[in-house]
């Protein structure tokens, strides 16, 4: 090994102790990931994971997916740490029937404001929820004051598409997912284990 690079390693060493070292804080923060790519859900759903490992207790609320089962909830279900509501109707354009997907919306969002006000829950997931702001299903402004107004250490993460800068502003972390190349492009239908 040379000496060049021990001591650049040294020196990149000594800044992350110190930065790690000025992350003093302790609050809950709220995770936003959002773009056009894949995995913003499945980061979420490992972020859940996580959690249980330290034996948190978890709300997970799906909007969209309704009746659509993936892995994650064949493996989390029945989990005594996690309190879920789903969304029955699915994606809009299944039931094209607005005023429905809006009253399902909102039966969802109300069982998302209960994880939301409960300390007990260390973190709630809001699956898909930026599309539900986009429709106007749900009024931003309410879940923005919902959000900052949930237990102090309770974390939040958040996903779907097209984030409003209401919910962008109001997080702590956002990352952005980017879609490079999709198999579903290439004719290849949703895989279990890894899309489902």
């Amino acid at each position: 090994m040379s000496t060049t690079y021990k001591k650049r390693m040294q020196r990149k060493k000594e800044y992350i102790d110190s930065r790690i070292d000025e992350a003093n804080i302790d609050t809950g923060i709220i995770v936003l990931l959002t773009g056009n790519g894949k995995g913003k859900s499945s980061s979420a759903m490992g972020m859940i994971c996580r959690a249980l490992g330290y034996d948190m207790k978890v709300g997970l609320v799906r909007f969209l997916k309704g009746e659509q089962q993936t892995g994650e909830d064949l493996f989390l279900d029945n989990h005594s740490n996690i309190f879920s509501a789903h969304m029955e109707s699915g994606f809009t354009w299944n039931t094209q029937d607005q005023e429905l997907d809006k009253k399902r919306a909102m039966e969802t969002w109300l069982e998302a404001k209960k994880f939301l006000s409960d300390s007990k829950i260390s973190v709630v997931v809001l699956d898909e929820i930026t599309y539900m702001i986009n429709y106007n299903y749900l009024d931003e402004a309410e879940i923005l004051n919902t959000l900052s107004n949930r237990p102090e250490n309770q974390h939040v993460v958040i996903t779907g598409r097209a984030a409003s800068k209401g919910l962008i502003d109001a997080s702590d972390t956002v990352s952005e997912v980017e879609d490079v190349k999709h198999a579903f492009r290439a004719n290849i239908r949703a895989q279990k284990g890894i899309d489902l």
